[in-house]
């Protein structure tokens, strides 16, 4: 096919639409303005880099992250076969090392023949045929051509990441490895345990601690599930024991009982050097991040190899701007990844694989892909596509999106493994009676 199609932005979404679209023989060229240009968030300049955390969350089937796995794998999917290459324990849920991950990916594109990485910063819409999946934080007088071109005032929000601290500099005799109630057989966390003076102190210096962004927010200026550690602890002074913090499944071995807090450390690296605060996202200043999260038992002397930051993120007001294809009306030009308001990793993976297939769809003549409705994937598009939605904000997939089951089961885990048992069914009907959707295996 000798058509080229223009994808803006190599990040999750971006490299997954570009592999998808090589596949199936489509020349690409991929644009991405690092390392001319770094981000807010970024640090390196590889593709497809985890700014935020290094989790790709649940694989558990019953669960609607687990379930979107499944769905991209029937779909042949690129980056989670990445991911899973590059897995650091991390008990139920996908996490990476970071660097790894990267690496691999941008191998792959660097290798793919069809695909033409361009280091340049794109300032203006590109004509179509075109994805523009630059990502949240992507060059302002690019978000400016978007806005012009969708309209919309409500197209931002507030994002934090979490502090990464030397696996060196922590005290082991204080912290315990263990995943709650001991899903794996070795233990995939690290648990700092807090008794309740602790706490009770550490809620203290938190919420009294300077912070870089020195105002209160508004609820609707933070994605929930981004919230700055010390703003979900105005909320309440227990906010973060029932939430972040929360002993529950865990055991301190010097005491023999459930502790009254815990803060989890999860791994960022094959090789477990480092490790990053679940649930820390910040908006406090360097200085006082040292202070306070040294308050934490076990990282007394712990040195932080990443301070957490706040970053600006945009997104498009999708359901009054988009078409049902993610395509700015009138145009060939589609928007994918975070920028759409499909918010988290794998979302953005999906988001850059269903760009592909429709892009494709669009070249080669076949009807748009409708994804069933039943599905993690297809609900979250329907949800991000409909003009009926109302104040639209970021959104993870999630059961709460999908159309409810005819006589559910009343047992919740239950439940939930009959929507994905229909989810799976309902897409598998749909790519048999669509092939053409699919990459044919080696040798077929």
């Amino acid at each position: 096919m000798e058509q080229v199609v223009t994808v803006v932005g190599a990040g999750l979404a971006g490299c997954e639409c570009a592999l998808q679209l090589a596949r199936r023989g489509v020349r690409v060229r991929l644009f991405e303005q690092r390392p001319g240009h770094a981000s807010p968030a970024h640090h390196t300049a590889g593709l497809a880099e985890l700014v935020c955390s290094n989790s790709l969350k649940s694989t558990k089937p019953d669960t609607a992250a687990g379930l979107l796995k499944q769905e991209l794998d029937r779909l042949g999917c690129e980056l989670l076969a990445c991911a899973r290459d590059c897995a650091v324990p991390a008990g139920g849920a996908l996490a990476v090392d970071r660097t790894r991950f990267s690496a691999e990916v941008t191998s792959r594109v660097e290798s793919e023949p069809l695909i033409e990485l361009v280091r340049e910063r794109v300032c203006s819409l590109p004509d179509g045929p075109a994805v523009v999946a630059a990502g949240p934080l992507c060059a302002d007088e690019l978000f400016e051509a978007l806005r012009r071109a969708v309209g919309g005032a409500n197209m931002s929000f507030f994002d934090a990441a979490a502090p990464i601290v030397d696996a060196d500099t922590l005290d082991r005799s204080v912290i315990f490895e263990q995943s709650r109630y001991g899903e794996t057989a070795s233990g995939d966390y690290l648990n700092c345990p807090m008794e309740r003076e602790e706490y009770d102190a550490f809620m203290e210096a938190l919420l009294s601690a300077e912070r870089v962004i020195a105002r209160d927010f508004e609820q609707a200026d933070l994605f929930c599930a981004c919230q700055p550690v010390e703003e979900v602890g105005r909320t309440g002074h227990d906010s973060l024991r029932f939430g972040a913090l929360k002993p529950v499944g865990l055991t301190d071995p010097r005491t023999g009982r459930r502790p009254w807090a815990a803060v989890q450390l999860r791994a960022e690296n094959a090789d477990r050097t480092a490790y990053n605060l679940v649930g820390f996202q910040t908006n406090l200043t360097w200085p006082e991040q040292r202070r306070v999260f040294r308050m934490i038992p076990g990282l007394e002397h712990a040195e932080f190899l990443r301070y957490g930051v706040m970053h600006r993120n945009s997104f498009v007001d999708s359901p009054h701007a988009l078409g049902l294809t993610f395509e700015i009306p009138g145009t060939s030009v589609r928007l994918a990844g975070q920028i759409t308001g499909t918010e988290g990793y794998v979302e953005a993976i999906a988001s850059g694989l269903l760009a592909a297939l429709n892009t494709y769809c669009e070249l080669t003549g076949l009807e748009p892909v409708r994804l069933p409705r039943t599905g993690a994937l297809g609900s979250l598009v329907a949800y991000a596509t409909d003009p009926a939605t109302t104040g639209y904000q970021p959104m993870h997939v999630n059961y709460g999106l999908v159309p409810p089951l005819e006589k559910a089961p009343r047992n919740k885990a239950e439940k939930r493994a009959t929507l994905a048992r229909r989810a799976l069914e309902d897409l598998d009907g749909y790519l048999a009676a669509r092939p053409e959707l699919l990459v044919p295996e080696a040798g077929e």
